[in-house]
């Protein structure tokens, strides 16, 4: 099967990100790395691009040369990632959407609503992908939960319950550590801190494992490090669209969490329960029996679960191959297959949910529409 030609915008040298597009993209063989401006600095985005092995004409110094470049041509790219700083997500991929590409583009897609909205009736209009890495829906067993609600073994959905904190910014070094200060400035974050950049993963995952959408919430936020202008922990309550009753933590000051995302869902005939640090089990109880934990790797999964496994039972995949699991979802959908892949509109609620999240923890905690203006008529 002829591979897909990927480029990628940002995760250069040093990036947190970057490495885990790089190699979910090639994992499985379906994307070669074919155009790259990978750095704020051109010239080190070039020199970078080309160590990869990325040709010498199609290693750019900026998005905007990337575009230039790659537009014209007939070889032209199949896919792009956008991995820059999230004040840049909206124009760059409005721009290669317009032009044509189909488009992955990192969490949160845009700073605002109204962008959002934007990015998703663009993408309508144009008939090309734009997909949002929300990659922890792509675990394995995350898509065998999935599986089970839809296929009604839990009964009704009654209760979600997810976290996302950790203790990693704990120390308050929020002036000397410049990748800790940009998640509290608002001219580099935008109007939340810890909910958008933890909280809407847990978030999305609710929605994605039962298949409903958040339709109100309140919300209670905090800064605990003193200087601090967005919020360091948050609690969300929320409702769906299906009455669903919905608990979000998200946190950065959690001492003794590590990664800390897990979700529980609870139904009238049973609950699950699966959590990021141990990716390979999730745990069944059906009302009246025991505890039953469910492995990744063993007979009986879901298909989707079955096509996100690559390694035997016990074998952990971990959060690389998680991204690696988008991109075999969105080739499959660039080849004309179907695919679970996170879309624009996932990308639009999210940054919804933040904006009513902030909006409703300075009054209070009152209760509003989450929804986007969009989905509100």
């Amino acid at each position: 099967m002829k591979k897909l030609k990927w480029g990628m915008i940002g995760g250069g040298e040093g990036s947190q990100i970057g490495p885990a597009h790089r190699l979910g993209a090639q994992a499985d063989g379906h994307f070669s790395f074919t155009a790259g401006a990978l750095d704020v600095d051109p010239s080190n985005g070039k020199a970078y691009a080309q160590s990869l092995g990325v040709a010498q004409d199609r290693a750019y110094g900026d998005w905007k040369e990337m575009l230039a470049g790659e537009k014209g041509r007939e070889d032209r790219l199949d896919l792009v990632t956008v991995a820059t700083p999230n004040n840049t997500h909206f124009e760059i991929t409005k721009s290669f959407l317009e032009a044509g590409f189909n488009v992955l583009c990192e969490k949160p897609m845009t700073m605002t609503v109204e962008e959002g909205e934007e990015i998703v009736k663009i993408a309508k209009a144009t008939g090309q992908v734009c997909a949002v890495n929300y990659c922890y829906s792509a675990y394995p067993m995350v898509r065998q939960m999935r599986a089970m609600v839809e296929s009604g073994e839990l009964g009704a959905i009654r209760t979600v319950v997810t976290n996302f904190s950790h203790g990693h910014h704990a120390a308050g070094d929020d002036a000397t550590n410049p990748r800790v200060r940009w998640r509290y400035d608002p001219a580099q974050a935008g109007v939340s801190g810890q909910m958008a950049d933890c909280g809407i993963h847990a978030l999305h995952l609710a929605s994605f494992i039962t298949g409903d959408e958040v339709r109100t919430l309140s919300a209670d936020f905090a800064s605990t490090v003193e200087g601090r202008v967005l919020e360091d922990d948050a609690m969300v309550n929320f409702r769906t669209d299906g009455g669903i009753v919905g608990r979000l933590w998200t946190s950065t000051i959690a001492l003794g969490r590590q990664h800390g995302l897990d979700i529980q869902v609870f139904g009238e005939k049973g609950g699950l329960r699966w959590a990021s640090e141990q990716p390979n089990q999730v745990y069944f109880h059906k009302q009246g029996g025991r505890i039953e934990i469910i492995e990744k790797g063993e007979g009986g999964l879901s298909d989707d679960a079955n096509r996100m496994t690559r390694v035997g039972i016990a074998h952990p995949e971990g959060f690389p191959l998680a991204v690696a699991n988008i991109y075999v979802d969105l080739a499959a959908r660039l080849r004309g297959g179907s695919a679970n892949y996170p879309t624009a509109v996932d990308g639009l609620r999210s940054m919804a949910a933040v904006y009513a999240s902030v909006d409703s923890a300075k009054q209070q905690g009152v209760w509003v529409d989450a929804r986007p203006p969009m989905f509100q008529k």
